[in-house]
């Protein structure tokens, strides 16, 4: 997962550039909630930044949802359960 962080912060960035092109960091970072040193953060995948944190963006860029499927079990067709 830690090495997921990095793909994860320009994935924020590259959706913040697209959602509020004319944002720059401190202006997006005050939509948020957040310092922009911390937004920054953000944008490199840094593990010291609240998941939560990253949430909250994902909230104002109207990408919630797709927080709901992070920590959800892929099921087989060899599960116990799906037998």
């Amino acid at each position: 997962m830690i090495a997921a962080l990095p793909e994860l912060g320009e994935s924020l960035r590259a959706a913040r550039k697209r959602r509020f092109p004319r944002d720059d960091l401190a202006a997006f970072a005050l939509r948020i909630g957040v310092s922009r040193s911390t937004l920054q953060k953000m944008e490199k995948g840094d593990l010291s930044v609240t998941i939560g944190k990253y949430y909250r963006a994902g909230e104002i860029l109207g990408l919630a949802e797709t927080f709901d499927g992070l920590l959800r079990p892929v099921e087989s067709l060899f599960d116990a359960r799906a037998l």
